[in-house]
């Protein structure tokens, strides 16, 4: 795996999630080489979820997905994240064919602190965030106290309001999850 140096990091912040998810392939091992990927591009997922089986939304015809939320220690900014997302899904041989379709791996920009973003190609929050079980039942488990910054409902509150019916099965834990 190559994905080149890191940008370099003025100081790093926390409070910062990420949604990984898998439905092809080992679905377990693309989730650990994204977490390494982005570790070794400058966002260390220092904080994960459990794994959850979770229901295709969107495109049910397809293998379920497994998914987690990480949060990440990183000084990139939001653009870079957003552009380490992407290289770590190339990487990892993401392929657009199909909206909402199968793939090896999603990696996903939740929450970047308190920050808004609002531009063509990028928004944080994540615009569906609060409306995806699949999404809210890992980052509760995690951040259940930290509030969504246009809502202003933490994310446990977000979680007891889902009217989404897609089902989310609780796996466990990832196995060696950023060891190298």
């Amino acid at each position: 795996m190559t994905m080149g140096s890191p940008t370099p990091n003025i100081g790093k912040m926390r409070g910062i999630f990420i949604g990984l998810g898998s439905n092809l392939g080992d679905k377990e091992e693309n989730i650990r080489q994204a977490l390494l990927l982005l570790k070794r591009g400058g966002a260390d997922p220092f904080l994960l979820s459990s794994l959850y089986l979770t229901e295709p939304v969107g495109f049910p015809d397809q293998p379920w997905f497994l998914n987690l939320v990480a949060e990440v220690e990183t000084g990139l900014s939001p653009r870079a994240l957003l552009g380490l997302a992407g290289r770590v899904e190339n990487e990892l041989g993401r392929v657009r064919s199909v909206k909402d379709g199968p793939r090896t791996i999603d990696v996903d920009i939740l929450l970047y602190q308190e920050r808004v973003v609002e531009e063509e190609d990028l928004v944080i929050p994540h615009p569906r965030l609060h409306l995806r079980r699949f999404v809210l039942a890992p980052l509760v488990e995690i951040a259940g106290a930290v509030c969504h910054p246009v809502f202003k409902k933490t994310v446990s509150e977000l979680f007891s309001e889902l009217s989404d019916p897609s089902r989310v099965i609780l796996v466990g834990r990832l196995k060696s999850p950023t060891g190298e």
